[in-house]
């Protein structure tokens, strides 16, 4: 038999049941809306004795680099998304002299993740070295910005359009994704798409390029091409992008990098080998937090 309790007592005990649920929720809340990603750059193959002045404007034109070809993995809060997904269309073998490639869902694998687990693939731009391996992780939806999209799938391939980079077949992927409902389109700059991931505009590399902010105890900020190398940065050069006229912007990008990370050591450029240098790395595999 339950003792007796006045009337009071009943009330009392129900209000502190309630403000220990909604306190419950609340901290279950924070912890969703910041949570702690693992990051790691992977690494599938190398472009060797690329012009430094091609990456770097200004830099020597017969300075070489081999530039490492990259997708990041950022692990937790159960999504498993990966910015970028490198490319596996026979075309651009045939363009470019890559050197020990291997193929970016195999790449994967090294990191311990099964491309069928991969819930969202955030793409940068869609150049053919970013958005080509899109169709290789088939689970994932697909993150770009709305103009991005609007221009690559449209205009561009038009008369006086700007395609150069994209390949035709990746376009094709992405529409698919989209019929299937497999594709979010971005609107515009300084948005979160899922919890602690933020995106940014501005660098204009492409039409509507855009680079990821990991939040966590320390963020982590993932260039992707706004900023090809730490040189850009630690220079304040640009790169190469979609209009001569859009070197300010991706200038203002990177000094905006720098602030949103807290310094050069929490940005990843996006084809700097010197990432698996400075991060502890295995083999393809660097662990950058």
């Amino acid at each position: 038999m339950r003792p007796f309790l006045p009337w009071r007592s009943y009330v009392s005990m129900r209000s502190y049941i309630l403000v220990l649920a909604i306190t419950a929720t609340a901290a279950t809340r924070g912890v969703a809306q910041n949570p702690q990603y693992e990051v790691f750059a992977l690494r599938y193959a190398t472009v060797p004795d690329f012009p430094t002045s091609a990456l770097v404007i200004g830099a020597d034109a017969d300075e070489r680099i081999d530039i490492a070809m990259v997708f990041w993995l950022v692990r937790g809060d159960g999504h498993v998304i990966l910015f970028d997904s490198g490319f596996h269309r026979a075309a651009w073998f045939e363009r470019f002299d890559i050197h020990d490639y291997m193929r970016p869902d195999s790449v994967l694998r090294l990191a311990g993740v099964e491309p069928e687990t991969v819930t969202d693939i955030i793409v940068s731009h869609a150049h053919w070295d970013h958005m080509g391996g899109i169709d290789l992780f088939p689970n994932a939806v697909i993150w770009i910005q709305r103009d991005e999209f609007a221009w690559y799938t449209g205009p561009a391939w038009q008369n006086g359009g700007r395609g150069g980079g994209a390949d035709p077949g990746d376009l094709v992927e992405l529409v698919r994704g989209n019929t299937q409902g497999n594709v979010r389109l971005i609107d515009g700059d300084d948005v979160e798409i899922l919890p602690g991931i933020r995106v940014y505009t501005g660098a204009r590399h492409t039409y509507a390029s855009q680079y990821v902010r990991v939040a966590g105890g320390v963020p982590v900020i993932l260039a992707s091409d706004n900023a090809y190398l730490y040189r850009n940065l630690m220079q304040h050069r640009p790169g190469a992008t979609f209009a001569r006229a859009d070197t300010t912007a991706n200038l203002e990008a990177q000094t905006r990098m720098l602030r949103l990370a807290g310094g050069i050591q929490h940005v990843v450029p996006g084809h700097d080998p010197e990432q698996f240098r400075r991060f502890p790395t295995e083999g393809r595999v660097a662990r950058i937090r």
